[in-house]
């Protein structure tokens, strides 16, 4: 079985990296996928959350904290073992961890709350992963909008998103509760009731866009 590598990536925090991860494999286990995941960030937000999913019985496997060099073997590694692996990457391009998860994944990754000072900052990431796809032909990139609320503005960003280098992956996740409650509930938005079935679907539509993108990819 061939090893995917995805690895999720912020220039700053806020973006919801860490909650689209965590989202991401929920569906994944819905979906009866095998995969692992692996915490690149120093804050360790992944592994903590991984931590209450496991004891909630979610299905969502314990993180692998990644520190110290060599972290782009070790990623490697972790993805022949599980066949697909997750990759919480720190909220800075500059990050040493970072750049190792570029060297050796698949996919990337890049949620963006529809906001300027977002938009922004998702301009110099987007410019480091075009550096890195002119190395790496077969590195993929998505932006994917994160935390979009129903407003007209929102709607307007969304669609001037469209306009940057990289494409936008054909799922989106809006601005719910549900996404801050399946954290301390344990697990994703799969171990809600019926309130979080909108959020669900959303989540349903993100995880087979990933699925496509990967086989795509492949």
């Amino acid at each position: 079985m061939a090893s995917r590598i995805v690895a999720v990536v912020s220039q700053k925090g806020g973006a919801g990296k860490t909650t689209v991860l965590m989202q991401v494999a929920g569906g994944l286990v819905e979906a009866g996928r095998g995969f692992a995941i692996a915490d690149l960030d120093p804050q360790e937000s992944a592994l903590r959350w991984s931590e209450l999913a496991a004891a909630a019985g979610s299905g969502i496997p314990l993180a692998t904290a990644v520190a110290g060099d060599g972290a782009g073997e070790e990623l490697r590694r972790l993805a022949r073992q599980s066949g697909t692996l997750l990759v919480d990457c720190p909220p800075s391009i500059e990050h040493a961890h970072t750049l190792a998860a570029l060297d050796v994944a698949d996919l990337v990754l890049i949620p963006v709350v529809p906001g300027p000072t977002d938009l922004w900052s998702t301009r110099a990431v987007e410019s480091l992963i075009l550096q890195r796809q002119k190395r790496r032909r077969a590195l993929a990139a998505y932006l994917l909008p994160n935390r979009v609320p129903r407003t007209r503005l929102a709607g307007e960003i969304v669609e001037f998103m469209q306009e940057f280098a990289l494409p936008l992956l054909p799922a989106s996740l809006g601005q719910r509760n549900a996404y801050a409650e399946s954290a301390l509930a344990g697990g994703s938005v799969f171990q809600l009731g019926r309130p979080a079935e909108s959020a669900r679907e959303e989540v349903r539509g993100l995880v087979r866009a990933l699925l496509t993108e990967l086989e795509k990819n492949r």
